[in-house]
C-alpha cells in the first residue's frame, strides 16, 4: 500500500496513460460488477489509512454547503448564521454556498478543526462506497493522485479486475 503523498502523485503522472486507458475499459465493464467490487476494495483499504495524516482532501476538495448544514456550523461555533456566511462561504454555481477558500478554514494541520461538524461532502469523501463508479471516473481520477485511499483502491482495482498483472 502506497500512502506517500510525494510517491502518489509522482506515481499519478507517470501513469496518466495507463489511467487512461483504465478509463475506458471501466466503461465497457458491468457498473455493478465494478461498484461491487469497488466497495469490497473499499472495505479492505479505508481503514487502512489514517486519513489524519493526511488532510490533503481539506486542502483541495470544493465542497458545497447547505443552508442547514451553515446554520449547523453556526450553532456548532456559536455565531450567527450569517457571520458563518460572510466568513466562510460564498455562492457558487447554482447559488450553492461552497467553501470560499482552500484550504479549507478548518484545516489544523492535517486534521478538521470541526469534524463532529463538518459537512456532507466531507463526510462522503471519498466516495467509494457510493454507487455508479464507472459513472464518476472524472471525479475518481482528479482525486487519483491526491487521496491514498482513491490511490489505492484504484491501483486495486486495475489488478482485480485483470487491468494490470499483479507484479509481486
Amino acid at each position: 500500500m502506497v500512502t506517500s503523498l510525494e510517491k502518489i502523485a509522482a506515481l499519478s503522472t507517470n501513469n496518466e496513460q495507463e489511467n487512461d486507458a483504465f478509463t475506458d475499459f471501466l466503461k465497457q465493464q458491468d457498473g455493478e460488477t465494478i461498484d461491487t467490487l469497488v466497495l469490497s476494495l473499499n472495505e479492505k483499504i479505508e481503514p487502512a489509512i489514517d486519513c489524519t495524516a493526511c488532510g490533503n482532501c481539506c486542502k483541495t476538495l470544493m465542497i458545497n454547503v447547505t443552508e442547514q448544514e451553515a446554520d449547523n456550523l453556526g450553532n456548532y461555533l456559536n455565531q450567527p448564521l450569517e457571520t458563518i456566511k460572510a466568513q466562510y462561504l460564498e455562492r457558487g454555481l447554482g447559488n450553492q454556498y461552497i467553501i470560499n477558500q482552500m484550504p479549507c478554514h478548518f484545516l489544523s494541520g492535517t486534521v478538521c478543526s470541526i469534524y463532529p461538524q463538518r459537512f456532507a461532502g466531507c463526510r462522503e469523501f471519498p466516495a467509494l462506497n457510493q454507487p455508479h463508479f464507472t459513472q464518476r471516473l472524472f471525479t475518481v481520477f482528479m482525486h487519483y493522485g491526491r487521496c491514498p485511499i482513491i490511490f489505492n483502491v484504484v491501483e486495486a482495482l486495475k489488478i482485480e479486475t485483470g487491468f494490470k498483472q499483479k507484479t509481486n
